[in-house]
């Protein structure tokens, strides 16, 4: 066996049958509105629904994106240019959209994927569906269902079931189709999430596009978030331990003038100046801790994530699996990604207890953090992760969200690199 628990491959088992469903229907329908609203652009009527269909299929692929990166651990990068801010409304900027989604090598990829999504990546589904509704139908028939071809056998794949004896024999095949379900029904989910992902992921122009795109904003949103947080540390220095060294200093003078004519006041302000050295001492410390915490530059990204994690009002298991360690830049996105993950659970999430999962595999720092909560993370519209997926392309790093409502929520971060 491939390590697959009974329970986990009927899980696949059951995700591929009620995807294949949907994904024939949805695939049929939204191909054929998509044919038929391009075509009637040259009639005029098109520039009216294409814009609307044509997001109707990427929303369509971004959630088979989630499910991929979900139920697989598939992640599919998503290749669309998004349109510019200078788009108008009206009748004008209909045909604007129009012409830019028809000139966009995305949208041809998706309407091919949606071909083979209806006939290649459905045959897929359904067979790791079949290989336990089948095995099933095979005890069936051997219970007793026999007797309703005595007369006209039943044919179970190869074997005419028309007494006890073939009965018995589709028993058999159907105990080994039960087998290979319980063996490859996960696989078969994942090859068709690898199937979906070579269709509608990014050819190596689009690649080299997006990336210049999001190298070009994630460079000023570095610039801006250093320039940020060297204000918030002039801020707490200023308004913190500065503030309390000044206050040190004039107690010092006041000690000084002290220490012969009075010196029990002095005893006492040397008291309060050594507390006040103390929590100037404090303020540093937790200051340097948020600009790059001790734990992380002694012990690497796995133990100060577990730091991090009993810190948490919520209980929080941690699983690392890194065979060495990132360069500084790299572990602190990824520690500070996973900080603000873990804040936005706490904050947002009602979650009773959270996962957080580290490794590193084909050149990919991976960190995964799933929550039992309310569900409902969405990225864009400025929330968080949205900052977060930006902080990530500084790096060329991805980050997938698979968040539907009543939970649970699986944030997937990955950062390109090499372990030392």
């Amino acid at each position: 066996m491939n390590g697959t628990t009974t329970r986990e491959a009927l899980v696949a088992g059951a995700r591929s049958l009620g995807l294949g469903v949907y994904a024939l229907a949805a695939s049929i329908v939204l191909f054929t509105l998509s044919v038929v609203s391009i075509s009637l652009v040259l009639a005029g009527v098109g520039f009216f629904t294409t814009p609307t269909v044509l997001t109707a299929v990427r929303k369509y692929a971004g959630r088979r994106r989630q499910l991929a990166a979900a139920w697989s651990d598939v992640l599919i990068p998503s290749p669309y240019r998004p349109f510019p801010k200078d788009v108008r409304g009206g009748i004008t900027g209909r045909v604007e959209r129009t012409t830019l989604l028809i000139k966009d090598k995305a949208t041809w990829r998706d309407l091919r994927w949606l071909l083979v999504d209806m006939t290649a990546g459905f045959t897929v589904l359904i067979v790791s569906a079949s290989l336990f509704l089948y095995g099933v139908m095979g005890f069936v028939l051997a219970a007793g269902l026999w007797r309703a071809f005595r007369h006209d056998p039943y044919w179970f794949a190869f074997i005419p079931v028309d007494s006890q004896l073939t009965g018995i024999l589709a028993a058999l095949l159907g105990a080994a189709l039960l087998v290979a379900g319980h063996r490859w029904s996960a696989t078969l989910l994942k090859a068709h999430f690898t199937l979906t992902r070579s269709m509608i992921a990014p050819d190596h122009e689009q690649e080299q596009a997006l990336r210049i795109a999001r190298l070009t904003e994630s460079r000023h949103d570095a610039v801006d978030t250093s320039a940020a947080e060297l204000r918030r540390i002039e801020r707490d220095l200023h308004d913190g331990a500065q503030a309390r060294l000044v206050a040190v200093g004039m107690d010092l003078g006041t000690i000084e003038a002290l220490i012969e004519k009075n010196p029990a006041k002095a005893k006492e302000l040397i008291g309060k100046t050594r507390q006040s050295s103390a929590e100037a001492l404090t303020e540093l410390r937790d200051l340097v801790r948020g600009i790059h915490p001790p734990v992380l530059a002694e012990r690497g990204l796995g133990d100060a994530v577990k730091a991090l994690a009993l810190r948490l009002p919520v209980p929080t298991e941690v699983a690392v699996d890194l065979p060495g360690r990132a360069d500084a830049p790299v572990e602190s996105a990824a520690y500070f990604a996973v900080s603000e993950t873990l804040t936005n659970v706490v904050k947002h999430a009602e979650a009773n207890r959270v996962w957080v999962d580290v490794s590193y595999g084909e050149g990919m720092l991976r960190v995964a953090v799933t929550d039992d909560g309310k569900g409902g993370a969405r990225t864009g519209g400025g929330t968080g992760l949205s900052g977060l997926e930006r902080r990530l392309g500084t790096f060329d790093g991805i980050l997938a969200v698979s968040s539907p409502s009543g939970g649970p929520t699986m944030v997937t971060m990955e950062i390109p690199c090499e372990l030392s």
